[in-house]
């Protein structure tokens, strides 16, 4: 099974998804990511490879960060935003792993769906681009994963991430819910929550090949 055999721009958002990016790009405004990287999380982590969605909001606002990847920045960028270095310090102390560079490419092509719920921002303007027809398009990225596949992990950091856990089946896959690992809110049960540890836990439990951090 593919990601082209679901149908997913009949969901009526596609129109006016494509509306408001075509009015601000003619109105000269950047938009994140670069154009042939927006369905990047979906090109880079095929359907049937799916072990683990970690779900973000929207991409980085700031040139030169977004790579269509939730959480991701392009390898060259320094420093690495808040919240990205709040996760790498988990991963540091949860399973012992630091990583040299921003980009989670490898986790991607490894089987972690790194999904943005709105999947383009203005440049400079966070959550610009919320509301205009993205959330259905991911949405039932997580349904149909959620309705066709068992025992992925689905992994919920913050409110906005956590409001999609209706939408997932719960008696056939894992769900880690935590706060967002942004600067803002990190201390509030994002650290120490161990996802990494718990997501190959819980593979391996299901006979599953666990993800390898390092790569």
């Amino acid at each position: 099974m593919k990601w082209t055999d679901f149908d997913f721009f009949t969901l009526g958002g596609d129109v006016v998804v494509a509306e408001r990016l075509t009015k601000d790009i003619n109105a000269g405004i950047r938009i994140f990511p670069d154009l042939p990287r927006i369905l990047w999380a979906l090109d880079a982590t095929p359907f049937d490879k799916v072990k683990v969605v970690i779900l973000g909001q929207d991409p980085y606002p700031t040139l030169g960060h977004a790579n269509g990847l939730a959480f991701s920045v392009q390898p060259h960028v320094k420093p690495l935003p808040g919240s990205l270095r709040n996760i790498y310090k988990e991963l540091k102390d949860d399973v012992g792993v630091e990583r040299p560079s921003g980009d989670l490419s490898s986790w991607a092509h490894l089987g972690v769906l790194l999904l943005n719920t709105v999947l383009t921002v203005r440049e400079g303007a966070p959550g610009s681009h919320a509301g205009i027809g993205w959330e259905a398009l991911t949405d039932e990225v997580i349904h149909k994963l959620s309705q066709n596949r068992e025992n992925l992990v689905f992994v919920l950091w913050g409110k906005k991430a956590q409001e999609k856990a209706p939408i997932i089946d719960k008696s056939k896959h894992l769900i880690l819910r935590a706060a967002h690992p942004s600067p803002l809110s990190a201390r509030n049960g994002f650290f120490g929550s161990k996802p990494f540890s718990r997501i190959n836990a819980y593979l391996k439990q299901n006979g599953i090949e666990e993800i390898d951090w390092t790569k």
